[in-house]
């Protein structure tokens, strides 16, 4: 029985992949999203999209979600490849939301808790990039760590799917 089989997600769960796929390492988030949505193991309820460069356009896909992951080529200062997970909240908090682009995924979840008619929960995964230059290939670092996110993205799906079985949030 694959995951998809198992899990069932609460309507309004949105995975969004953002980035910029002509700058390397940047549209590591829509590399991702792009593997997520062709894997068998997603759980039924899932949308997935490919948010691109949309930035702020992308709010109103996600307004009415009760649940946000975004997937995303994050700066953590860590060494390349290396994954990083954030709340909603701690984007909020942080400078620039760890983002490489110059309008954040801070903002959008600045937007989005303007927009949404209820509470959301919004978890960032992110990779760190190496090169973020203008080529349409991922370094090696980030090639190399894409089906570490994309687990990591099923597990926070499986928590989701899990949480909404018990009641509990995830």
């Amino acid at each position: 029985m694959t995951i998809s089989e198992s899990l069932v997600l609460p309507s309004g769960t949105v995975v969004a992949g953002v980035g910029n796929t002509i700058l390397s390492d940047d549209g590591a988030g829509v590399h991702a999203a792009r593997l997520l949505q062709a894997d068998g193991r997603i759980p039924k309820g899932a949308t997935i999209l490919d948010g691109g460069t949309l930035g702020l356009e992308l709010a109103p896909y996600l307004s009415e979600a009760s649940r946000v992951l975004l997937l995303d080529a994050a700066d953590s200062g860590a060494a390349p490849g290396t994954l990083t997970r954030m709340t909603g909240a701690a984007l909020l908090a942080s400078a620039g939301g760890r983002s490489v682009h110059s309008l954040g995924v801070a903002d959008l979840v600045a937007a989005l808790a303007l927009m949404s008619a209820g509470p959301q929960d919004i978890i960032l995964l992110g990779v760190q990039p190496s090169n973020t230059h203008i080529g349409t290939s991922l370094s090696a670092e980030v090639e190399a760590a894409l089906p570490r996110l994309v687990d990591a993205a099923l597990a926070q799906l499986a928590r989701w799917a899990a949480s909404s079985d018990s009641g509990l949030d995830g």
